[in-house]
């Protein structure tokens, strides 16, 4: 018995989470894998993918010698031509002089407009954060699509902001975390910034690509720094204007990954940036995206940002690295009831001297039923940073 008791443990420790998940480290499901382009010495993050309506996958990150601090940090691209199985070389996507541009998000509506959204990052503070996007119609030739417009998306949370906030602490289970018997708790003080309209207003940052529910309305997940959760932009016209959701308020859950539930409840998966253990965080909308319940942990562990997708069979899948003490190891998981197990789980990237970086997805599915995946890719002791994408036929990872 205690043999068998030791077997458990070395293989949920093996797996990093305790769930239903069956672990397949033969990485059979993956069709191709490739680095968009060569290791690079600048920092090379934060993608995005998307495949156009001609068949051709474009793809954007951020590149630089840093993130915040760097002010060369712009919004690089490339693309796979239809047919073809190789990367052309990246051209500019986007660039706001002397200022770091981060986090870049495609997307493309419903009337087939592409959109890139991305955040310029004032003042080098994440909470200064400026959130940009710029469209195109024009986006088929051989290298950066022609924008043919650009704004800023000013987002003015009002005052059922600041009630939402204190509501949703209330809900979640007691903290008293303080840094002296004097001093506030965290709680207190989050509550407190939230009532001035600046801090509400700015440093809302992009991470996860937008949905687009049933009746056209586009949801566009975001997060701030500043507040450590997130909130979400609503669109009602294609994307032309938007307007603030009430916030997704919790103790560290930030850039949400949005699913959609057959009775059209819609649930954010977020990294854990709170207390410790860190576990993916969980919260519910029941009315497309205006409000959302407050923050849970899952028991599955988390270390970076996640992503989330519907698949056509409505399987879904979830993406993100599987421990909580580097991304090191980075995992698809599969299920086949809409998040409340997950029940298969295949390596994606594993490297056991612990030394690679593997992070950020952006998960899309093809008509194929493939799963495109572009992610943040490092193989450690300073060889250089790229974007790599996979290809994975999911059916593979549940035979």
């Amino acid at each position: 018995m205690i043999n068998k008791i030791l077997v458990i443990l070395f293989l949920t420790l093996m797996t990093g989470y305790s769930g239903t998940a069956q672990t397949r480290n033969e990485k059979k499901s993956i069709v191709s894998e490739e680095i968009i382009f060569p290791l690079q010495n600048e920092h090379t993050h934060g993608s995005s993918i998307v495949m156009l309506p001609n068949s051709d996958l474009l793809a954007a990150w951020f590149q630089g010698s840093g993130e915040r601090s760097a002010d060369d940090v712009r919004i690089m691209g490339s693309r796979m031509k239809k047919g073809t199985n190789t990367w052309q070389t990246p051209f500019l996507m986007a660039d706001t002089k002397g200022i770091p541009d981060c986090n870049p998000v495609l997307f493309l509506n419903r009337n087939g407009k592409l959109f890139l959204f991305w955040v310029a990052v004032q003042a080098n503070k994440w909470e200064d954060a400026i959130l940009r996007f710029r469209t195109s119609t024009s986006y088929n030739g051989e290298e950066a699509p022609v924008w043919e417009w650009q704004d800023n998306i000013l987002l003015k949370p009002d005052e059922s902001f600041v009630k939402e906030v204190d509501k949703r602490f209330k809900e979640l289970p007691e903290n008293d975390n303080g840094w002296a018997s004097y001093a506030p708790t965290y709680d207190n003080l989050i509550k407190e910034a939230s009532k001035d309209l600046l801090k509400r207003s700015l440093g809302w940052m992009t991470r996860i690509h937008p949905i687009t529910l049933q009746s056209g309305r586009i949801l566009l997940p975001l997060y701030s720094d500043g507040f450590n959760f997130s909130m979400v932009a609503i669109s009602d016209d294609d994307g032309a204007t938007w307007r603030p959701s009430l916030p997704i308020v919790g103790r560290g859950p930030i850039q949400p990954a949005l699913a959609v539930k057959k009775n059209g409840d819609i649930i954010a998966y977020m990294r854990d940036s709170g207390d410790s253990p860190t576990r993916v965080q969980t919260s519910t909308s029941t009315d497309n995206g205006e409000s959302w319940s407050a923050s849970r942990k899952t028991d599955i562990p988390n270390e970076a940002s996640v992503e989330i997708c519907v698949l056509k069979d409505g399987k879904w899948a979830f993406v993100g690295n599987d421990s909580n003490d580097g991304r090191y190891r980075f995992s698809i998981y599969l299920s086949d009831d809409e998040g409340t197990t997950w029940k298969w789980k295949e390596l994606i990237e594993y490297d056991p001297t612990k030394k690679g970086s593997y992070a950020y997805p952006c998960v899309i599915q093809t008509s194929d039923g493939h799963l495109h995946i572009s992610y943040s890719y490092a193989v450690g002791s300073h060889k250089g940073e790229a974007i790599k994408h996979v290809i994975i036929d999911p059916a593979k990872i549940t035979n």
